[in-house]
């Protein structure tokens, strides 16, 4: 699931594979397990694929829809 979702965000900001990798300091062949879900990136790796793509990481309460992102996460871990 994970992987197609790092596809369409790199597709989405017009991106190929090696360009993006050389951004994150992977190898393309890294990216291209982590979009063929081979193998799976660590969350700092999405939250830098996201960041590099224009994305923001939310996380929503399904209850009361309250957010928090990943920037508010760590000001609010200091």
């Amino acid at each position: 699931m994970i992987g197609k979702l790092l596809k369409l965000i790199r597709i989405n900001k017009g991106l190929k594979q090696s360009d993006l990798a050389s951004k994150l300091n992977i190898a393309q062949t890294t990216l291209s397990g982590y979009e063929t879900n081979y193998s799976n990136p660590r969350f700092e790796t999405i939250e830098k694929l996201a960041e590099n793509c224009g994305y923001e990481i939310v996380f929503r309460n399904k209850k009361d829809h309250s957010e928090l992102t990943t920037n508010s996460i760590k000001r609010l871990d200091v």
